[in-house]
């Protein structure tokens, strides 16, 4: 998978070593196992994505724990500081008692720099995930960005499988060519576009920076909460985004509106398929907010996942 997403020789051995370390941790701490998740990166500078997500015991001091020569277990020590190090992108998140998730990137050529320069004022991170068994998900997602703009779309294709993921992926197209700015236009060229298809659920999001305001139309149960983050380690919910009954491709209320809420450098979007419960706070996740948008994903996918379903979670946030 490293070389199919165009890593070097050198890159390779980075993530053979980074996948070691991976999954002696989740053996050494997570006797129920664990998850590895891995995508190819496509936007600029590419490469790939890993992510480690167990329930173990989490720690208490997960900066001290990067050090090398630091253990719970009675080993060398080396394991975390490993990943890093072997990382162009890191990030950790963990709890006593509740477990920890590693996100890594390798970036082709040694991209690094090319990522940090890149002109967007948003950060986006998403985790995509089909239901067991089926190597294509149905929930689909993609972002368009022109710098001060932020367009997001999320889907959910009606059912599993082939079907639901050609449904989804056709929406996405209509989405990328979409010349439109309004969320419920842009659903209404989608809801055209899939009429030959199993049709979807959708919700797109569009966000202006410079006049801090999101615009948010759904058709169907894609979920979406816009959260408010202060000064401390916790974050409230500050609204949940409406959506309309019916499916795209085949029937959506003559009538849709966009809803408008505030935006700015303190707020969070999470938007999710309903292969995530319903039921989830932020609240009981200190400082979560102030990790990688990826990494904040996979701690709702793996505490909230139904896990029979294609299950998607994407967060936007502006850069501060």
């Amino acid at each position: 998978m490293a070389i199919n997403c165009g890593l070097s020789k050198n890159q390779v051995g980075k993530v053979n070593i980074i996948v070691s370390e991976m999954v002696s941790n989740l053996v050494k701490y997570t006797p129920n196992g664990g998850e590895l998740l891995a995508r190819c990166l496509e936007a600029e500078p590419g490469g790939l994505e890993i992510i480690c997500l167990d329930s173990g015991p989490g720690m208490h001091d997960p900066q001290r724990m990067l050090l090398d020569g630091v253990s719970t277990a009675g080993t060398a020590g080396e394991g975390l500081g490993a990943i890093k190090r072997q990382s162009d992108m890191f990030d950790l998140y963990s709890q006593p008692g509740n477990g920890t998730v590693i996100l890594s990137r390798v970036y082709k050529n040694g991209g690094q720099a090319a990522d940090a320069n890149h002109t967007s004022c948003f950060e986006v991170g998403a985790v995509a995930v089909p239901m067991a068994n089926q190597e294509l998900s149905g929930d689909g997602w993609a972002v368009l960005d022109e710098k001060h703009n932020c367009y997001v779309i999320v889907l959910d294709g009606l059912g599993h499988g082939p079907k639901a993921h050609e449904a989804s992926q056709q929406a996405v197209q209509v989405f990328a060519r979409s010349l439109q700015h309004d969320p419920a236009a842009i659903l209404r060229q989608v809801h055209e576009g899939l009429r030959h298809t199993r049709g979807a659920v959708g919700l797109v999001a569009c966000i202006d920076s410079s006049k801090q305001h999101i615009n948010l139309c759904g058709i169907g149960n894609i979920a979406g909460k816009v959260f408010t983050a202060d000064d401390g380690p916790l974050i409230t919910v500050s609204k949940s985004v409406l959506s309309y009954n019916g499916t795209l491709g085949h029937n959506i209320p003559a009538r849709l509106h966009t809803q408008a809420l505030e935006w700015n450098n303190a707020k969070l979007l999470v938007l999710h398929s309903d292969g995530l419960k319903s039921r989830w706070a932020m609240s009981i996740y200190p400082n979560l907010h102030r990790h990688n948008p990826t990494t904040i994903a996979a701690v709702l996918y793996r505490d909230h996942s139904r896990q029979t379903d294609d299950a998607l979670v994407v967060v936007v946030r502006s850069k501060a």
